[in-house]
């Protein structure tokens, strides 16, 4: 008897633990929300033939320019560049020198792999290793625990020698990938079809491996290239001659190899060495640049490449990966030394500023929409949002001339990993389409800084899509996005579009295409503009988003989806429909166009999918209150007149 009370009285305490914490969930959801999830009414008038006018021509009145511009990376376009990307995807598992597996004794040692953070066997016979030992194999990790700085190992007898993979994904299987896009060797390809879309501002970078090839253990002089800087200056100056101002980034996801071997932005004397680049840089072309990005997307640096060992410099070892998220953790630490650097950074470069144009400083910070699939996946997000998306830029925010916005889409979390929706449309490369995203992070961003009065700039915006039929909405409907924000009041300078041509997307290779301009590889790095281009040049030239573009562009989009036809997808997504991190494919897999009105304004949020979400919904569907939205009028089968074009 004694027993059975205590079962029931366990199961009694059992019970009230649970409610409470599903009660305390679903009131933490409700705040969440409340304050990110409420619909909104667009401030712009569909009805209108003109839905967005963006000041590219400002009259004498004193209203600010707004600018468009085009955005690339050293490491995603240049030539000739023995830097840690290339070093990192020429590397597999299966990598073994000769020499190693025959100076080494019978007993396998367990070393470090230093291009990627699983370790390998270096034994006199590697056959006889993998019987004796368990191989420590790196096991796919979520996305989510990307972000969230954690990996997974599993120890597993039975892994070979045969097992191989490569670092970087879709790079190995397509012609020429070292050559990029030949930037550094050709730059004017690139330049001229960026000048002939009519942007103002050119974004581009200097890569630090290139100026700095080796340590400077004992000065300058010795271990500086000259030669490069002055090609460097050489290239903007192009940049100018073809009418382009120049937004000039000094630190883009390549550390170079000798700062991975010795921890990079864990060590303080990265600072150093930072500073001593950045004064070789500003010191050469000062007088060239309109705007300096410092860094690139810090944090995501920080998290795939010192949390997750997912990009080349991290290895990580397993205490650093269970603890990356605490404060004493590798993610802070990083973060930092970086926000140090940056405000070094900064200051150098108003000092060495002349004329009476002083450049703009700021940083260019990755920003993604993020929201719980299920009622328990609200820590997660939670969690994710306090390491990512203010602490940084709070940080240098009294040293910032401008906050840039690298934003793509929104990501779903799921248990410990990023959820793929199928209902929700998505990129190439796994990120899911959302414009509204955009409007309500800059509205957010815009409410915790306007007391600094510190404007914003889209510094990255785009989408991997290689039919280019979500390209052209996604274009238009990013634009409104930030045209609506800049109605609330946000003071935005500039839209960069993400990019010019397909070129090597870090650890996803050549696989997802972002370039308004296909590459043909096979062919000499041929392009071929996409229709995506054209459109761009049209928006770039009038400063207008009309009401017939928009129409057009979504129109043929869901001609495709009703039609079930498919496209390209390169993320890897498990059985329970979880995306994850280094999870890029050699080959895609295909996916459906959605039927989903993911238009700006018009995206529907879905409620909590979880199973106890859903049961609860239908259990109260029949007392809700809650009015059904009325249909919108379809525009897929609206008739466009256009005018008649008479030739004599």
């Amino acid at each position: 008897m004694a027993l059975i009370a205590l079962f029931v009285s366990a199961t009694k305490l059992a019970g009230v633990l649970v409610t409470l914490s599903v009660a305390a969930n679903a009131f933490s959801f409700a705040r969440y929300r409340r304050k990110n999830l409420r619909p909104f009414r667009s401030p712009i008038d569909e009805s209108s033939e003109t839905l967005a006018i963006f000041n590219v021509y400002p009259g004498t009145d004193g209203e600010k320019e707004f600018f468009f511009g085009l955005a690339t990376a050293p490491a995603h376009v240049e030539d000739r560049l023995d830097d840690a990307w290339l070093q990192f995807a020429e590397e597999h598992t299966c990598d073994k020198s000769e020499s190693q597996q025959g100076s080494q004794p019978s007993d396998a040692l367990i070393t470090s792999d230093s291009g990627h953070g699983g370790p390998h066997l270096a034994s006199s016979s590697l056959k006889e290793a993998d019987e004796r030992v368990k191989k420590k194999k790196p096991l796919k990790i979520a996305m989510e625990a990307m972000i969230r700085g954690f990996e997974k190992y599993i120890e597993d007898e039975h892994a070979t020698n045969e097992e191989c993979h490569h670092n970087v994904a879709a790079w190995h299987n397509v012609p020429r990938p070292e050559e990029r896009l030949r930037f550094w060797s050709d730059p004017d390809t690139e330049l001229k079809l960026a000048k002939d879309t009519g942007v103002r501002v050119f974004r581009m970078g200097i890569d630090w491996t290139r100026i700095m090839p080796k340590e400077p253990l004992n000065g300058l002089k010795e271990t500086v290239n000259y030669a490069a800087l002055e090609r460097y200056k050489w290239i903007i100056n192009r940049v100018r001659s073809y009418g382009m101002k120049v937004m000039l980034t000094l630190f883009h996801h390549s550390l170079p190899p000798w700062a991975g071997e010795y921890g990079g932005w864990k060590m303080e004397r990265t600072v150093d060495y930072f500073m001593d680049f950045t004064r070789l840089v500003v010191n050469s072309v000062s007088d060239m640049v309109d705007y300096w990005v410092t860094f690139n997307e810090p944090h995501v640096f920080c998290l795939l490449t010192y949390c997750a060992g997912a990009w080349p410099g991290g290895h990580p070892d397993l205490l650093e990966v269970a603890t990356s998220a605490l404060p004493t953790g590798v993610f802070n630490q990083a973060m930092h030394w970086m926000a140090i650097a940056h405000s070094k950074a900064f200051e150098y470069i108003h000092e060495k500023s002349s004329g009476f144009t002083k450049p703009l400083v700021g940083v260019a910070h990755h920003v993604s929409f993020t929201r719980p699939y299920g009622l328990f996946d609200l820590a997660a997000v939670s969690l994710a949002n306090s390491l990512t998306i203010f602490p940084y830029v709070d940080s240098i925010s009294n040293q910032l001339d401008f906050i840039g916005i690298n934003y793509y889409g929104q990501e779903v979390v799921s248990g410990a990993g990023l959820k793929l929706v199928e209902s929700d449309e998505y990129s190439e490369a796994g990120r899911g389409v959302y414009p509204d995203g955009l409007y309500r992070m800059l509205l957010q961003f815009h409410e915790r800084y306007k007391h600094l009065s510190i404007p914003f700039i889209i510094t990255e915006n785009g989408v991997a899509d290689e039919t280019d039929l979500i390209r052209r909405p996604y274009l238009l409907e990013h634009l409104l996005a930030v045209y609506a924000a800049m109605i609330k009041g946000v003071p935005v300078l500039g839209y960069l579009f993400w990019t010019i041509s397909d070129n090597w997307e870090w650890a996803d290779g050549y696989g997802p295409k972002f370039g308004l301009v296909a590459v043909d590889r096979a062919n000499n790095l041929a392009r071929i503009p996409r229709p995506s281009y054209h459109l761009f040049s049209k928006v770039v030239a009038t400063g207008k988003v009309t009401r017939l573009d928009r129409v057009r562009a979504w129109n043929e989009l869901q001609r495709a989806a009703k039609m079930r036809k498919t496209r390209p997808f390169y993320r890897a997504v498990n059985e329970h429909g979880l995306m994850y991190a280094g999870g890029g494919l050699d080959e895609p897999m295909h996916r459906p166009y959605i039927q989903r009105d993911w238009r700006f304004g018009h995206y529907e949020m879905e409620g909590l999918q979880d199973p106890l979400s859903r049961f609860s919904r239908y259990l109260l569907s029949p007392f809700s209150l809650r009015r059904k939205r009325k249909p919108e009028r379809d525009d897929t089968d609206e008739l466009v007149l256009e005018p008649l074009e008479l030739s004599l």
